[in-house]
């Protein structure tokens, strides 16, 4: 009743600065009084129920003055200085904030007696409403072009920022109200950008933007989700799906809105924008983990966010932050957001050919110095998010084709559609650019995927017939100088056997490729005999597994060009090293089990000349070892080896020593859980099958109804059962973990990768405790071997003395350890 008899010059000073104090001060006794009585409040007690409710109805009295004298700043017919009512938003905005918090807990603080004050509550939630609404009204008149401009700043950020603290209260309370919060953020920092652009936390706003924009995606899909399982689509169901849809416009607008404006402030959040674009792709077709919805309902939100996205990435493109996150050399992403990094990479693809020079070489060339975040080229890039989308390439999934010639669309594959993408972005490529080009196709083309190397290979034979004269001239220079291969990187050097392990000697002239081997074998042979008479300790084995690893690629690609003295000799180093193998040591240590996988395929190569002995060694410690649960790795190796051994008669004398192991290799392998290695248990089942002359040994390998009707159903080409569509996508998911899996720690430089590195010197006085595994190991394959020969026969009478000064030893070891 006073507001209107003061000057609006003097209202702060004179009556707000006063009274509003006051009435927060009043505002937090009621509030107090309200929690520390709730929860003795019961319908029995009457007395303290009537108190509450004279409470709640003060606090309502309270809302309706504070919103009257808002109203009445609104009506006056003149601009309003922020400083002429200073204390005004902050009190309000504080009792709007704590009001709304106290009726979202209501439900627990009131526990089950929330009927008895719920009208006052409702009352008391639509007077903030009503506050809120009008306090928005007031500052939307607000002028800040007056001489203390600093003060109005921070007042007005202080607004901002608590708003934004209100919208994270309120955002499961009500759509309307949450909408018209977020949308007085955007307005008034819009509204004074000049002004606020240095002071407002962009980092909390965007943050919570996505946060919001995220939630209503969800919620519109788990609407949609629930429509399709019902199968119907009640008037309710689909007015409130439609709402959410219009909340989801909103936060996409407001998002692509307040980016443009404010990008050079959102170098923190680029994270933040990544992940959103991410899992939001990650919910649409053709992604294994999108939901299953109806067409019109994906097509729906589609319209809303995939149009929004598009926008928000073209802002983003030049942005160098963004760039810097998005081609980040370790992006650890989870399988579900392999596929919308895919497809990220070629949006930016698509787009970039339209970009300044030097934001094309921003995304294309990679870091370049040491003081750069580290990051992979546009090309690197695609090519291993590419192969991380194993479970959508084995499915596989399909996007919507072209029109071609008038026609309808076709579904492609996503080999297909990423194929033509990469094509059409290497013919707007800039020859300047080729080097980075090449570097990532040459890459591929070597590395482990056998899909992404495909790819690789498409790609530059596309770039071959597209290229100019200059650059298929330059691509022959390049492959004419492999002819000087051998000049470069001698194979009789030992330097240069782990470059020879990788290279098949097929490609090379018939001359070349029969000297070559003969040389990469005399020097393979060289470094085994060398680990052979040494001490044969873990730490020098890495040489000895690429000197292994180089043999059998000889066998492999130049095997008929080796004279019989030269395979007798293989076969013999591999005779040696496989007496050093014992189950134990190898299910144990990674650098033993890459000696086994290579090993094997070794014997596989040699399997018509193996000798009796051997073949007896190489089933018991098999045998052993898989009772010992070996890596996936070593259980495939050993599968091969089976697979070959349909070839192979085996003496007389040795049938029953291997005939059994080898039906419980079979058996065991072919009911494995793995997949894979149940799937290769097959195949080689049935090479061996089908070629040996131990047909006895068949039966005795499917050792319970189940195998044998599974082997029957592979041999018919039957089909055990129909794999629905949900079912398939399902085991595409676990088959993509596993193989991701994989690649993480082949990227990582996992237990391989360490066992191959070579073990720093260190000081005599400072033994390692590789030292000391290796010793023990040792000792442990010595008492094996013992116990082998105790098994044969009968022991020397010195054994048992020997034996008991062993065991004294140990004693004192143990003794000198604890």
């Amino acid at each position: 009743m006073f507001l209107p008899h003061i000057n609006l010059s003097e209202l702060e000073q004179t009556f707000f600065s006063k009274v509003l104090p006051k009435a927060i001060q009043l505002f937090d006794d009621l509030l107090y009084e309200l929690s520390s009585q709730a929860k003795g409040l019961t319908s029995q007690n009457r007395e303290l129920c009537k108190a509450m409710r004279n409470v709640l109805q003060t606090m309502v009295q309270l809302l309706e003055t504070l919103t009257g004298c808002v109203r009445h700043i609104c009506t006056l017919q003149e601009p309003v200085p922020l400083e002429s009512i200073r204390s005004l938003p902050s009190s309000i905005l504080y009792v709007i904030k704590n009001t709304f918090m106290h009726c979202k807990d209501s439900e627990s603080l009131y526990s089950g007696c929330l009927h008895l004050i719920s009208d006052l509550l409702q009352s008391l939630f639509k007077e903030t409403y009503s506050l809120q609404k009008q306090l928005m009204e007031l500052l939307d008149m607000i002028s800040m072009e007056s001489a203390s401009a600093e003060d109005s700043i921070v007042d007005m950020v202080s607004v901002i920022h608590t708003v934004l603290e209100i919208c994270s209260v309120i955002s499961n309370m009500d759509h309307a109200l949450h909408a018209n919060t977020w949308k007085f953020i955007i307005k008034q920092s819009l509204k004074h950008h000049s002004l606020l652009q240095s002071h407002l936390k962009h980092t909390d706003i965007l943050s919570g933007l996505c946060k919001d924009t995220l939630f209503s995606f969800h919620s519109c899909l788990q609407l949609a989700e629930q429509m399709k399982l019902s199968g119907t689509q009640e008037s309710t169901d689909y007015k409130l799906f439609q709402r959410t849809v219009k909340l989801c416009r909103f936060f996409a607008n407001s998002l692509v809105h307040y980016i443009k404006e404010f990008i050079p402030f959102l170098s923190d959040s680029c994270c933040r924008l990544h992940q959103l674009y991410l899992q939001i792709y990650s919910k649409f077709p053709p992604s294994l983990y999108a939901p299953v919805i109806s067409e019109a309902h994906r097509d729906e939100i589609a319209r809303v966010f995939l149009a929004a996205l598009d926008p928000f990435v073209h802002q983003l493109l030049p942005f160098r932050p963004f760039l810097e996150q998005v081609l980040r050399e370790k992006l650890d992403l989870s399988p579900e957001l392999h596929l919308p990094q895919c497809h990220l990479l070629v949006t930016v693809m698509d787009k970039l050919p339209s970009q300044p020079e030097d934001v094309q070489s921003l995304w294309i060339t990679g870091s370049q110095f040491s003081e750069e975040v580290p990051r992979l080229s546009l090309f690197s890039a695609f090519f291993l998010g590419f192969q991380q989308c194993s479970g959508e390439l084995s499915l596989p999934v399909c996007l919507p084709g072209v029109m071609d010639n008038g026609q309808a669309e076709v579904p492609v594959t996503l080999y297909h559609h990423l194929c033509v993408h990469l094509c059409a972005f290497i013919a707007s490529t800039p020859p300047s650019h080729f080097p980075q080009l090449e570097h990532a196709l040459l890459d591929a083309v070597l590395g482990s995927s056998m899909i992404t190397s495909l790819l690789a290979m498409d790609s530059w034979c596309f770039l071959a017939r597209y290229g100019t004269a200059e650059l298929c001239a330059h691509h022959v220079f390049v492959i004419a100088h492999l002819v000087e291969f051998t000049q470069k990187f001698p194979p009789k050097e030992a330097e240069n056997l782990p470059l020879w392990q990788h290279i098949s000697l097929k490609a090379l002239t018939p001359d070349v490729r029969k000297q070559v081997a003969h040389q990469l074998c005399a020097v393979g042979l060289t470094q085994c005999r060398q680990w052979l008479s040494g001490r044969c300790t873990l730490g020098e084995l890495p040489p000895m597994n690429i000197a292994l690893s180089v043999l059998l690629t000889v066998c492999n690609s130049a095997g008929d060009t080796l004279e019989a003295g030269l395979q007798a000799a293989v076969l013999g180093a591999a005779g040696q090293l496989w007496a050093h193998l014992t189950g134990k040591q190898v299910s144990s240590q990674p650098c033993l089990q890459q000696t086994l996988c290579l090993l094997l395929p070794l014997l596989e190569f040699f399997i018509q000349k193996l000798d009796p002995q051997l073949i007896t060694q190489v089933f018991a410690m098999q045998a052993s070892l898989l009772e010992l649960d070996p890596p996936d790795h070593v259980r495939l190796a050993a599968l091969d080896l089976l697979s070959s051994m349909g070839k192979l008669f085996m003496p007389q004398e040795i049938q029953g020593q291997v005939i059994p192991k080898l039906s419980y290799l079979f058996a065991s392998l072919l009911a494995d859980k793995t997949w894979l290695i149940y799937q290769h248990a097959l195949q080689a089942f049935t090479h061996f099958a089908e070629a040996t002359m131990h047909e006895d040994v068949v039966p005795q390998c499917l050792n319970s109804e189940e195998i044998k009707n599974k082997v029957v159903c592979f041999l018919a080409k039957a089909r055990q059962g129909e794999e629905t569509e949900e079912a398939r996508a399902e085991r595409m998911k676990q088959e993509k973990a596993v193989c991701n899996a994989h690649l993480l720690k082949m990227k990582m430089d996992g237990e391989w990768g360490s066992a191959l590195e070579p073990l720093a010197k260190r000081a005599c006085h400072s033994p390692c405790e590789e030292q000391y595994k290796s010793a023990i190991d040792a000792a442990e394959s010595a008492l094996e071997a013992v116990k082998l020969l105790l098994q044969r026969g009968p022991s020397p009478a010195w054994l048992a003395v020997k034996l008991e000064a062993l065991q004294t030893a140990v004693a004192i070891l143990r003794n000198t350890v604890r």
